[in-house]
């Protein structure tokens, strides 16, 4: 892109996909806003080349060649005015330096791998700005390749964050490898999503809150497949109770995701379906949710709002 001294880039090294956010500041009433110019995703899929406990040598090339493009885009840009993030895949690989010397070469830029907390602290600080303020107390659920961020908050503060280290790619592969549903294989992954999101449960039914929203491409992929498909009770949007337990009907009645005709489903996010819907159903369990809003922004957008704070 062109040397622009208003641009800030934020880099999102997820387990499923890498993605890379271009925006700029403009002045608001609120204050600043973020604009976004760009947007990049490249399909890396690092949590599949978990091999051992380290990633495969494939996927670590998926991975740079993605960053060597991103890279390129990101010329003339100062090294403040760009931050890439890595994630679950990256924080539990055994090879993880391995791959970041030669991802920070190909991208041009440092790294920074965080913590689950970190993330979700992110993931809200992104869903915040882009919301009204209000004093409502907020849940966000934010489903990713290789982990679950879960926050609390209020306003533009976070008040409790969790990281639980199942995300919809590392559950897929587990209990849905190559697509394949076998019998008791949704009810197995479910209960052990509902074991996971019951030990950090208790706090956050303790506060309560007023308003659901689920930040990341699971959330936005399972509200387009139940609006597009009529899942939905009717006159209700975002993802419902009810919704996700017509979308898992369907997706028993086959033996494989690939055979699962959905409106509204992109070919890179039918692999991710099966684990990101059992863990959204095991949330909705668990939390006692009813209805979700879904939310366009998160992780990257935090990431930016962070870089355009300090300056």
């Amino acid at each position: 892109m062109k040397e622009d001294a208003s641009l800030f880039a934020a880099i999102d090294l997820g387990s499923n996909a890498f993605r890379m956010m271009i925006g700029q500041s403009v002045r608001s009433r609120k204050g600043f806003m973020i604009q976004e110019v760009k947007t990049l995703r490249e399909p890396v899929r690092l949590a599949e080349g978990f091999d051992g406990g380290a990633l495969d040598a494939m996927a670590l090339d998926r991975g740079w060649q993605a960053l060597a493009r991103f890279g390129k885009k990101l010329r003339g840009f100062e090294a403040g005015k760009v931050r890439a993030v890595a994630t679950s895949a990256v924080r539990e690989a055994d090879n993880a330096q391995l791959f970041l010397d030669s991802a920070e070469r190909h991208l041009g830029f440092r790294i920074d791998v965080i913590s689950g907390h970190e993330e979700a602290r992110l993931v809200y600080a992104g869903v915040a700005h882009s919301l009204p303020s209000a004093q409502d107390l907020r849940l966000v659920v934010d489903i990713g390749g290789g982990s679950t961020e879960l926050i609390l908050g209020q306003g533009a503060q976070p008040l409790l964050t969790e990281s639980i280290a199942i995300g919809s790619g590392t559950l897929g592969a587990r209990y849905f490898p190559d697509g394949r549903i076998a019998p008791g294989a949704l009810q197995e992954a479910e209960r052990v999503a509902i074991l996971q999101f019951e030990k950090v449960a208790r706090r956050y039914r303790a506060q309560g809150w007023q308003q659901t929203i689920g930040s990341s491409g699971t959330a936005r992929m399972l509200a387009k497949v139940l609006k597009a498909n009529r899942l939905n009770d009717l006159g209700q949007d975002g993802i419902t109770y009810g919704g996700l337990l017509r979308l898992s009907l369907l997706l028993l009645k086959v033996k494989n995701v690939q055979q699962l005709k959905l409106a509204g489903l992109q070919p890179h996010r039918q692999s991710i379906l099966p684990g990101g819907l059992v863990l959204m159903l095991a949330a909705f369990k668990v939390f006692g949710i009813s209805q979700m809003a879904p939310s366009e922004p998160g992780l990257r957008l935090g990431v930016l709002h962070g870089l355009m704070s300090r300056h």
